[in-house]
């Protein structure tokens, strides 16, 4: 494979690194299907060799190395209803898959099942194949879900309900010395902020600060709540949408934070005085999908929510300004998109055929 970027670019630059490289299709059929997937999310693992998404009542796990649906693995019916081996059904809707990141073969998911669970995703040869993946843990949360996000320290999640419950979920990996073999477990306690208890406002999505002492939550009317951790108190609230807002991310050199909302707005906020410097406003619905670039200097972002809401193409935005570096073309609106934890890869999901990839296999510099 040609070495991958790996230094950060400039704005000026980035057009002519990432105009030449070809988009790759990841097709679970010899023939690609002319309809989009309902790809719901997308998660890189922390060196970026697997991606995960999930579709339907079903979880794929591709290597960004060996592209073939042959080097993939897939986790049927993970959401089935059966909790600590107990009898399921055929498999509720997978909600969100997002990769440990601390460790590169865990995957936790989450879905209408009211149920989180974490699975071993290794592959090949390790102990997911064959069409199966290797449950670790799980727990249940209650209502069908809506976000999940890990803590840095890869030790915590959050998990929000339809119910308007947010859930502490504790995962611990525990040594057996009598087999030499790790266990894990996970347990669930309801965090839901006190403000919220009162009001049954809703939260869409939350994310952890870099330091994972702060959350960033969206709500249903608008504003995003700094929140600490874990008392879940108000810190700050940030009232720069004038409708629900459903995406957040805070930037990996802590700089920015970016919020999509339900206005096809995106607010980038200085983090330093938490004033809003730039509103990008390119996106003609919904921005329900947020990620930066490794270096934090680049953003992208997934709206609507098929291949009929929205407008086609992925703006990528320079932070710093605001101002959009390069738009790679597609055939549909983009719903969710991730960049690569250390290059100047993409992963994104709403062409037809399935996920879509820019960066494996094509010329770098």
């Amino acid at each position: 494979m040609s070495r991958p970027i790996t230094r950060p670019l400039k704005k000026d630059a980035l057009p002519s690194a990432i105009k030449p490289l070809k988009p790759v299709l990841l097709s679970e059929s010899p023939r690609p299907s002319l309809l989009a997937p309902n790809i719901r999310a997308l998660s890189w693992s922390p060196t970026g060799s697997l991606i995960a998404t999930c579709t339907s009542a079903h979880i794929r796990i591709w290597s960004s190395e060996r592209l073939n649906v042959k080097n993939s693995t897939e986790i049927r019916s993970g959401h089935n209803g059966s909790f600590s081996g107990g009898p399921g059904g055929s498999g509720s809707a997978v909600e969100q898959v997002a990769f440990s990141p601390t460790t590169e073969h865990v995957l936790g998911s989450t879905g209408q099942d009211g149920g989180v669970r974490l699975w071993d995703v290794r592959v090949p040869g390790g102990a997911a194949g064959g069409g199966k993946g290797t449950q670790l843990a799980d727990c249940k949360v209650g209502d069908p879900a809506l976000f999940l996000t890990w803590h840095p320290n890869g030790q915590e999640m959050l998990v929000g309900t339809k119910d308007d419950n947010v859930h502490a979920v504790d995962v611990r990996r525990m040594m057996d010395f009598d087999s030499s073999s790790n266990n894990w477990a996970m347990e669930s306690t309801n965090c839901t902020p006190s403000a919220n208890k009162a009001s049954s406002a809703r939260y869409y999505a939350m994310c952890f600060s870099n330091s994972g002492r702060e959350v960033f939550a969206t709500t249903g009317d608008g504003p995003v709540k700094l929140l600490d951790y874990p008392s879940m108190s108000t810190l700050h609230s940030l009232p720069g949408h004038s409708y629900a807002t459903y995406a957040v991310q805070h930037s990996p050199r802590g700089d920015w934070l970016a919020v999509g909302g339900g206005d096809s707005i995106i607010s980038l906020w200085d983090t330093n005085d938490w004033h809003c410097a730039h509103t990008l406003t390119s996106h003609a619905s919904a921005v329900r999908d947020i990620s930066f670039s490794f270096d934090g200097a680049y953003l992208v972002a997934g709206s609507g929510t098929d291949a009929r809401d929205g407008t086609s193409g992925i703006d990528i935005y320079h932070a710093d300004t605001g101002d959009v570096a390069h738009t790679i073309d597609t055939s549909n609106p983009v719903t969710v998109a991730a960049w690569h934890p250390y290059k100047y890869w993409l992963a994104y999901a709403g062409d037809p055929g399935g996920l879509k990839l820019i960066g494996p296999g094509s010329v770098a510099v």
